[in-house]
Parts: C-alpha cells; structure tokens; sequence
C-alpha cells in the first residue's frame, strides 16, 4: 500500500471522529507567506516533497497565479498529522491576501472553525491583514498568529535579540486589539492570542523551520539560539530540530476547535432556525445520523466533470447518488460523486459526515451561499454570506466572433457562479455585457478566464461605478398613477448615519421586513420609535417607511409599492446609477376601490415616479467608490510618493515612521487609482511596498458632479441632462 493510498484509508477513517478533525483557513495580507506556509505542512504530510517546500506553490495550481506569484483563488486541501500519539485530520484552505479576491476569504471563513493569521516580522498587521481578521471573527472563526519571516528581522533589518523581541510584543498586542474589538463578547478574553500558551508562533516557512513556547520547553531552543542560527546561516539544522509543520499542526491541533465544539457556538450565529429542533440538535452535536444540512461555500468548473460545489457538512451525511435539495433555489439534483480534496484532485470517499469538508460533484446549479437538506426535509436556510467589499470597476465584454456570442453568455454566467463577488448583467435586447469586480487585477482574471474557456473577447477600457443619494430633504410628493385614480404622497431625507453603517456592516439585515421584528434594533440606532415600528423594506442601504394609517386596500398593494421602490433604487434618476443612503415615507395614500384599477400597471409606475421626483428635489448627488491606500516608503521617497496621491485627488490621512522607512495612509478614489501600480514604482524606483483597501463610497466634489454625471449619461446613451422633477410629478 503507497504512503498516498494510507493516507486516504486514514482519511476515511478519521472523517467519523469530530474531536480528530481540524477545520483550518490560512489568512493573511498580500505576500506574507500563506502559501510557503501551506507548502511546508504539506510536505510534513508526506505529500509533496520537503526540499521543495517553499518553491513550489503547490495550491496556487492555477496557470495565472504561478504567473503572478500570488493566490487567487482559496484552495483545499486534507491531510493527516500525528500529534502526541493520535491522528489528527487537517482540512486546510489557503486564501488569497490580495484585496481583488477578499470574496474568497468571506467564503472560506464559512467552511472553518480556526484560522492560522500569517504576520510578516518586517511589515507587522497591515490593511488587509485586519480584513481577513474581521472576516473570521465575523463568522465566530478562532485564530492563532504565526509570525512569519523572522530571519528577515536578523539578517536583513539587523535587529538584535531585545529588539526582536520588542518587534514580536508589538505585533502580538495589534492582533489581541483587534480580535477584542471584533470576536463574540463571550469569547474575546479566551481567544487572545498568547505566546506563554503557545498559541503564537515565530519562525521562517521560507526556510521551513518555526518555534512556539511549548516547544523551546521541549527542545530547549531559546530566542538567541534561533538569533544564531540566523546570523551563521545555519537554518537548516534548525529547521531539522523545529520542523515548522510539527511546531504549527500541533498549535493548530492544540489551539483551535474540532467540529463538535465549534459548531455548539457557531450555528447559533449562522443559522437562524429552531435550535430545539432535530436538525438544530443534529448541527449542534455534529451528528452524522440526522437531517442533512450542508451550507455551499464556493463552486468550480471542472472541464470533465461539470460543476463542483464545496461545502461544509454541518449535520448528517452526504452519500454518492442521494438525491438533494437545494433550499435556496428550491431546484433538486442527484449527487454523482462526493470527497475531499487534496490540492488540485479530488479524492472519492462515497460518504462524507458532519464536520467535514466536502467537494461534491453534480450538484448542478448551485451558488456560494446555497443550503442543501434531504429531498424530503426542507430546513432553514442558513444565513447568506457577506461580502466585505462591492464591487466598483466595470468592464463592458464583447465576443470577438459573433458566432461566440451564445457561448460568452453561457461562460458569462459560469464566472459569476463561480465567484459570486462578480456582478454580471447580461442585456441581451442591446448585447451590451457588463462585468463588475473589485478591481482592476480582478477584472483582468475574469478577462483571462472567460478567454480560457474557449471565448475570445475584447473589453473595454474599465469603468467606475459610482453610486446616486441626496443631500437634502423634499416632500410630500405626490406620485400619480397613469389612470390618475391612485395617488401616493411619499417625503424623503437622507438615512441616519448609525443606521447606514449598521446595513453596511449587516447588524442590520437587508429585504422585506416581517412585522415589527427590526424595531428594536432601528430604535437604539436612533431612528423616531413611530418610524422604526413601520419599516416595510431595507434595500440598498435605503429604507421604506409606511407612515399611513388606516388607508383601505393598502395591504393588497403593499407588494406592488415595495417593488417599485426596489425598482426605484436600482437606477436612480440622474445617471442610472444605484441609489444608497435614502429613506422614504409613505405618509398619505389614495387608492380606487376596484381592483382592476390599481394594479401593477397603475401602482408601479406611481411609486417610482414619486421617488424619481423626489430625489431631484432633494438636491441629487453622486457618490464614488474610495480605496484606502498604504504606501511603505524609504524616508528619501516621501515626499514623491505624497505627490504621486495628492496628483490623484488623495487625502494623506496619516504619517508615521520607523527607521529610516514612512508609512503614509490615504484615500484616493477609485476613478484615480487606473495605472497606479506603475508610477508609484517610478516615483519610489522601485523602493517601495503598498496596498489598497475598499473604503466605501464617499460624496463626489462638487465641481466634478455635472461632468461626470454627464459623460456616464453620454455613455449609457442618455439624453446629456437628468430630467427635472417635473418629468416624473406632472
């Protein structure tokens, strides 16, 4: 029997034991050594060789990641580890650190329990670092911190022992900040990250070797052993004495939960059913026998097998040839094959229980986010996965031979299936396809992958996506319907800031409110109790407020009216762009008595133009997409790299320095940020590290409001000038 065939027998054996299964998400910023890092557990496993350890690469399987030398897409892999005696089954995923890609860290996040936080020594916690941190606290995801690249601090930085250790205490107090700030109020003491208990680690995946407190106990390495070692260029019999895999799967094993205690805490907060309740029971003890309950985390085009889903398996089992259903989609499907994987493969297993990772074969037409139960056992959906981030560049996508073009549509919803942080609207009356990404990196993949699947496409120069909202108030409208027998009297004002930031962060769920059930929470944000107790829809971080009172026939249109402001909101009227930020209320409402004559024909277009009007009353105004920017400059290169943000309309927002090195925070909007990457490398000649992080959406100056507004009207091939509010009301 191969050592690789042993290895998937003891996977199969071990899949049936929760407390010997470790979920795990190695998170981190962009080239702090997540992927080296992945490299060297793999070969501790046995199952790729220890001399390449650190070269290969082994998840970034992709053409364009090893290309670019990044991670784009989040890979899996199973493994199994000895630790004191007992068998441990590792379900690893690497994630990618770039910005462009945090959708794949949210959907990670999903499927773990623990996270292994990858900290460069000379760089600390930076931008996205804190991003990939906020997304596993969010979704009750236990860290550890693994401090990377320490040979760096020695040999290149030239600290001595104190100052190492200083660096260290440094970097470990930014994450025990932040995950007080961020983790569940019950756990936040628990899970700080601590060196005397082992739970933070040092060392160099590079050079394969790494060294926590329990293990200088054990192999009575100390601080300035590992200085030595360093300083002589020895870390080879370092890394023979502290191999970094047994130093971090025994952290791993050690620190963070098996599938049966972290789901006990961690279904509560993603799944809102009946935890009484036998499903509820079965998810909660992590139970092979009950109701099947597995949440989709991401799902893949296999150019052989067709769709592959990735899920996690919260209750029950998952069997070859069972049949399905999807809760979300309602649709049904028979599963062909189901397994785990092992990097780029996928190993069959016929049967894959609670706790565990699965790739699943022929579940056709499922998406990121999905719930799948047993055919005869509709559950509760678990609750969608958030995305940190939206998308703000769009690219227009044009098959280069007409012939493609029925193909390109089909691809076209391939690549948004499979990254679901991918916006892609297909409008087959103008053939015009848009694609809207994270940023320009992203586009260009989406770019490269649609070409790979056999469409060549031309796309045009990218464009930003800005958002409509008002900065005044206006009201009460009056909306007519076309046969003039309905009229809405709506008034509109701009949302409350606590209640934007709480949609934003999702405190504050989005969609058609069910009773009174938000009032509670609208109140302590500040929004009027008369106000909050009436709220009938939150959408696009707006919200819809009936104020009437015993209007008859109300009921029966209330669906018509939610739509309409939907409608409302998704192309706002002074650029067709979506509306944010806005609140509405119904404050008076006259509706014909006969049902023929008020409905969707009528009350439709009544809402809408109620809306439209009153927002062009409300003194209109764009906003557009900010990113953070990070620049870690030499001191002799300051003041260039400042120019290079200030040319772009950026805001230095603050300075700091060590050294002889400057860290200079900004913001810079999006629309400025298209061939940054190059100069700000011509500034600095090359000296320089930076990084982008999303930062919302911020109002456009004033100045620039009416050529923007009128170049995007000139390209979605609209009249040059919004109407008037008199277009919409007269």
């Amino acid at each position: 029997m191969s050592r690789r065939d042993k290895m998937i027998s003891k996977i199969k054996e071990l899949m049936y034991q929760p407390e010997f299964i470790r979920n795990i998400g190695i998170v981190a910023h962009i080239d702090h050594g997540k992927t080296t890092l992945s490299d060297n557990l793999l070969a501790g496993a046995g199952m790729i060789s220890s001399e390449l350890a650190g070269d290969q690469r082994f998840l970034d399987f992709d053409e364009q990641e090893q290309a670019r030398g990044i991670t784009i897409d989040a890979a899996n892999v199973s493994m199994v580890h000895e630790y004191h005696d007992n068998e441990y089954l590792i379900n690893l995923i690497d994630t990618p650190g770039h910005v462009d890609f945090g959708g794949d860290v949210t959907r990670a996040m999903r499927a773990v329990d623990g996270a292994v936080v990858v900290v460069c020594a000379v760089e600390g916690i930076m931008p996205q670092t804190e991003t990939v941190l906020r997304q596993a606290l969010k979704e009750n995801v236990r860290p550890v911190l693994f401090i990377n690249k320490v040979d760096r601090l020695i040999n290149e930085l030239k600290l001595d022992a104190t100052e190492l250790q200083n660096r260290f205490v440094k970097v470990i107090a930014s994450a025990n900040k932040l995950i007080k700030n961020m983790a569940p109020e019950e756990l936040k003491d628990k899970w700080q990250v601590r060196v005397e208990d082992g739970s933070v680690a040092f060392g160099s995946a590079y050079h394969n070797w790494a060294i926590n407190v329990p293990i200088m106990q054990e192999t009575e390495i100390n601080f300035n052993d590992i200085y030595n070692y360093c300083k002589d260029d020895n870390q080879k019999e370092l890394a023979d004495r502290v191999p970094i895999h047994q130093v971090l799967l025994g952290m791993v094993v050690e620190h963070l939960p098996s599938p049966d205690i972290s789901q006990a805490y961690r279904v509560p907060t993603i799944w809102s059913g009946d935890l009484e309740s036998e499903e509820g029971q079965t998810m909660i003890k992590t139970d092979p026998d009950g109701p099947l309950a597995v949440m989709v985390t991401d799902v893949s085009i296999d150019k052989h097998a067709g769709e592959i889903a990735t899920g996690r398996v919260y209750g029950g089992t998952l069997e070859k040839g069972s049949e399905i259903f999807f809760v979300g989609s309602h649709g049904k499907n028979r599963i062909q094959q189901v397994g785990v994987y092992m990097g780029p493969e996928r190993i069959n297993t016929d049967k894959v229980p609670a706790g565990n990772i699965v790739a699943i074969t022929g579940a056709k037409n499922a998406v990121a986010g999905e719930t799948i139960c047993d055919i005869g056992r509709k559950i509760q959906a678990f609750e969608g996965l958030e995305h940190i981030s939206e998308p703000v560049v769009t690219v227009a996508v044009e098959a280069k031979n007409t012939k493609d073009l029925p193909k390109l549509i089909e691809v076209l919803r391939q690549v948004g299936k499979e990254d679901p942080t991918v916006k892609v609207e297909i409008n087959e009356e103008t053939g015009e396809h848009l694609i809207s990404g994270m940023g320009e990196l992203h586009l260009e993949i989406i770019a490269y992958r649609i070409n790979e699947k056999g469409v060549e496409i031309e796309t045009s120069e990218p464009i930003v996506v800005y958002r409509e909202t008002i900065s005044g108030t206006a009201g009460p409208v009056e909306g007519k319907s076309p046969n003039k027998h309905n009229r809405f009297y709506i008034e509109i004002e701009p949302l409350e800031d606590e209640i934007f930031q709480a949609i934003q962060d999702g405190s504050i769920k989005e969609g058609r409110v069910k009773g009174k059930e938000m009032a509670a929470s609208l109140t302590e944000l500040g929004l009027p109790k008369d106000q909050a107790r009436k709220v009938w829809d939150v959408y696009r971080r707006s919200l819809f407020v009936n104020m009437t009172r015993g209007i008859q026939y109300l009921d029966e249109i209330k669906e018509l009216l939610m739509e309409g402001f939907e409608s409302a909101m998704d192309d706002g009227p002074i650029a067709k762009e979506k509306v944010m930020g806005i609140k509405i209320k119904l404050m008076d409402a006259k509706i014909h008595e006969d049902a023929v004559h008020r409905g969707p024909a009528q009350v439709l277009p009544a809402i809408r133009k109620a809306v439209y009007g009153s927002l062009m009353m409300a003194e209109p105004t764009l906003l557009e997409p900010i990113q953070k920017v990070f620049i870690n400059v030499p001191q002799d290169y300051m003041g260039s790299s400042t120019r290079e943000i200030q040319n772009r309309r950026g805001q230095i927002v603050n300075m700091s320095q060590e050294g002889d090195m400057a860290t200079v925070e900004s913001k810079v909007p999006v629309a400025e940020m298209f061939g940054f990457a190059g100069d700000i490398r011509s500034a600095a000649e090359g000296r320089c590290l930076w990084s982008t992080e999303n930062a919302g959406f911020e109002r456009l100056p004033r100045e620039l409001q009416k050529i923007i507004i009128k170049e995007i009207r000139d390209r979605k091939g609209l009249s040059p000038e919004p109407y008037g509010p008199d277009h919409y009301l007269g």
